[in-house]
């Protein structure tokens, strides 16, 4: 199944800068990984913005779920998930 993901990230700008580096590392690495499986085929940056659009082949909403909340980012992270279904125009 087909999900389009929208996430927007907003880290405190008080967190500590080892922490931040820490994250956004971790984060990087967990996104790679999950992409490397094949469940989120697509990645895209939002010009101006931290946040990105998505593209997830996964099972269900539940199988979704479960990698997004473990993006170690995801506690700092509004996310707008639409699921998607095969258009009858499509070729």
């Amino acid at each position: 199944m087909l999900f389009h993901v929208r996430m927007n990230v907003a880290i405190p700008h008080d967190l500590a800068d080892d922490v931040r580096t820490d994250l956004v590392t971790r984060e990087k690495a967990r996104a790679l990984e999950i992409q490397q499986s094949g469940k989120w085929p697509e990645l895209w940056r939002i010009v101006g913005e931290y946040a990105n659009i998505s593209i997830f082949d996964v099972a269900d909403g539940d199988e979704l779920h479960t990698l997004l909340s473990s993006l170690p980012l995801f506690p700092y992270m509004d996310i707008t998930v639409t699921p998607l279904a095969t258009h009858p125009s499509k070729a």
